[in-house]
C-alpha cells in the first residue's frame, strides 16, 4: 500500500469520524452534552450541533408537558379523619442539567421523586384542613397552594417545573363511609320526622279552621233562615189577618171546615155533646 493511499484512507476515516459527531435536536427535545461522564453543555437549543466523537456524547430528553398519575393514597385531615385522594400532576423539564444530575436522565426515577414530593405536599396541606374543606370548601385553594409549593421544591431539587396539580377523586375509607352514610341516613330520617310532624300540625290547624268556619257558616245560615221564616210567617199572618178581617164570618166558616177535614181525616168517631159549638156549621150553614 502506497503512502498516498494510506493518507487518503486516514483522511476518509477522520472525515467519517467528524461527520458522526453531528447530531440534531428537534423542538420537542432537550439535550445535554457529556464529556467523560461530566456535563459540559446543558440546555442545548433545537437545531444541528456537533460533539467530539468518542469523547463527548449527547443525551436527549422529552421537552413536552408530561403527566404523573399517582396511586390513590390515604391522608389524615385535621379532624383525624382519613380520606383517600387520587391526584395527578402536569410537569416538564425546566433545567435539563439539574434534571440529569438528580435523576441520571431516568424518567421513572424522576416520576418517583416527584411522586414522593407530591405525596408529602398533599399530606401537609390536607393535615391542616377539615374534611369539609378538603372535599369541597377549599379544594381549589389547596391545589393552587400545593402547586406553588411543589414547584419551588422540584425546580431547586430536580430541575422540574410543576405546572398543575389536580385531584381526580376524594373518597372515604370503607369503615368511614359506612359511618357517614349511617349518620346521613339518621339525619334524613330526623328531617323527615320533623317535616311530617310539621305537616300534621299544619293539617290539624287547617282542619280546626275549616270546622270553625263550618260552624260559623251553619250558624249564620240558620240565623238567616229563621229570620226569613219569621218574616214569612209574619207576612203570612198579616195577609191572613187582612183577608179575614174583611169577612170574619167567612173566616170562622173556613176554619171550621178545616177543623172538620183534619178531625175526620184521622178519626171517624167523636164523643161530643150534641150542643157543642164544634157542630155549629153542620147544624146551620149560617152558623147561628
Amino acid at each position: 500500500m502506497s503512502t498516498k493511499t494510506l493518507i487518503i484512507g486516514l483522511l476518509a476515516a477522520i472525515l467519517l469520524s467528524a461527520a458522526s459527531g453531528f447530531y440534531i435536536v428537534n423542538e420537542k427535545e432537550l439535550a445535554i452534552k457529556l464529556q467523560l461522564g461530566e456535563v459540559v453543555e446543558s440546555d442545548i437549543q433545537p437545531g444541528l450541533h456537533w460533539a467530539l466523537p468518542f469523547v463527548q456524547n449527547v443525551k436527549k430528553f422529552d421537552a413536552r408537558i408530561l403527566t404523573l398519575d399517582s396511586n390513590p393514597s390515604r391522608y389524615l385531615t385535621s379532624g383525624k379523619k382519613y380520606v383517600i385522594v387520587d391526584a395527578f400532576a402536569k410537569w416538564r423539564i425546566k433545567d435539563v442539567g439539574a434534571y440529569y444530575r438528580a435523576t441520571s436522565g431516568n424518567r421513572m426515577e424522576a416520576s418517583k421523586l416527584l411522586s414522593n414530593l407530591m405525596n408529602k405536599g398533599l399530606r401537609d396541606e390536607i393535615a391542616a384542613r377539615t374534611m369539609h374543606d378538603v372535599v369541597s370548601g377549599e379544594r381549589d385553594q389547596l391545589m393552587t397552594k400545593l402547586t406553588g409549593l411543589l414547584n419551588e421544591d422540584t425546580q431547586s431539587e430536580l430541575g422540574i417545573e410543576v405546572l398543575d396539580v389536580r385531584v381526580k377523586a376524594i373518597d372515604l375509607p370503607d369503615e368511614l363511609s359506612d359511618s357517614v352514610y349511617q349518620r346521613m341516613s339518621a339525619e334524613r330520617q330526623r328531617e323527615a320526622r320533623e317535616h311530617r310532624s310539621q305537616g300534621r300540625e299544619l293539617g290539624e290547624g287547617i282542619r280546626a279552621d275549616a270546622d270553625r268556619q263550618k260552624t260559623v257558616i251553619e250558624a249564620e245560615a240558620y240565623r238567616d233562615a229563621e229570620r226569613t221564616r219569621g218574616e214569612g210567617d209574619a207576612e203570612a199572618a198579616r195577609i191572613y189577618s187582612s183577608a179575614f178581617s174583611k169577612d170574619p164570618e167567612f173566616y170562622s166558616f173556613t176554619r171550621s171546615l178545616k177543623a172538620y177535614t183534619e178531625t175526620f181525616k184521622s178519626n171517624d168517631i167523636l164523643l161530643l155533646k150534641p150542643d157543642s159549638d164544634f157542630f155549629r156549621y153542620m147544624k146551620d150553614p149560617s152558623g147561628k
